[in-house]
């Protein structure tokens, strides 16, 4: 049998009409102690798949631990398993029921969404912005980007210290949940940037408009079991596991693309 316990809280409620009088409420909560059991279990990465359709789950090349220094196993599992596993199966249905979605790419959906269908553009973008997220990070990472992605830094940013001070701005002041991204614009130049929600530069009218190379998820699922209300040392944090070598692939392909 379970043990149990009492949890007993007083509320005082004073009303402010004139007819209401000070009433005092006992709440008496009886709350089971977990068995051994019911503790929570961590899965597996690779067991965690989509429903059939026309996207899947990037592959996240790490174990849901390997990040817990800055990123709790926890965080990780539910965020992978569960938010980034809805979006993908939410826009999978979507795409089944519009055939204009046929065989495109995501980028390709991403650059012609009609920003007035608010279902799409959720889950489209929630499904694109958290794959680049998972494979922006890797254990043993952080440190600085090198070769042309370092270089591109200094001449575009002013430097890798500057680049870090914006990031780290524009993902702390977005407001709410949303996104902080280093991306490729039309010119070839890196700038940075950042979205509410599940949008990202890639959509149409976007104050910043390019082709992402990075992001960071600041939307409260993302840290709060972990940080709580200090967003800013999630932040700072990240820099501690962003893989620069899949930043600089990516930053190559969009060079690339240009020419």
């Amino acid at each position: 049998m379970k043990k149990m316990f009492l949890i007993a809280m007083t509320i005082s409620l004073c009303c402010t009409l004139p007819s209401c009088k000070r009433k005092k409420l006992t709440e008496v909560v009886e709350v089971p102690l977990p068995s051994a059991e019911e503790k929570i279990t961590i899965g597996h990465p690779d067991d965690v798949s989509a429903d059939n359709g026309q996207f899947s789950l990037v592959k996240l090349p790490y174990q849901y631990n390997e990040l817990s220094l800055d990123i709790s196993t926890l965080t990780m599992e539910m965020h992978y398993s569960k938010h980034y596993l809805t979006y993908t199966n939410n826009l999978n249905r979507l795409v089944a029921a519009d055939a204009t979605l046929t065989d495109l790419a995501i980028e390709d959906i991403l650059k012609k969404l009609d920003l007035n269908n608010a279902n799409l553009r959720n889950n489209a973008g929630g499904f694109y912005n958290h794959s680049m997220f998972f494979e922006s990070m890797a254990p043993k990472a952080g440190g600085q980007p090198k070769d042309t992605l370092a270089a591109s830094i200094t001449k575009d940013l002013g430097g890798f210290d500057i680049f870090k001070t914006q990031f780290i701005e524009a993902a702390e002041k977005q407001f709410g949940s949303g996104w902080a991204w280093l991306i490729v614009d039309k010119t070839g130049k890196l700038q940075v940037t950042s979205t509410p929600n599940q949008d990202n530069p890639l959509m149409p009218k976007q104050t910043v408009a390019g082709t992402p190379i990075l992001c960071l998820d600041v939307w409260e699922h993302a840290y709060y079991l972990d940080y709580q209300y200090k967003r800013k040392k999630y932040i700072e944090n990240f820099f501690n596991i962003i893989n620069w070598k899949k930043v600089g692939e990516r930053y190559e392909e969009a060079i690339a693309q240009k020419k």
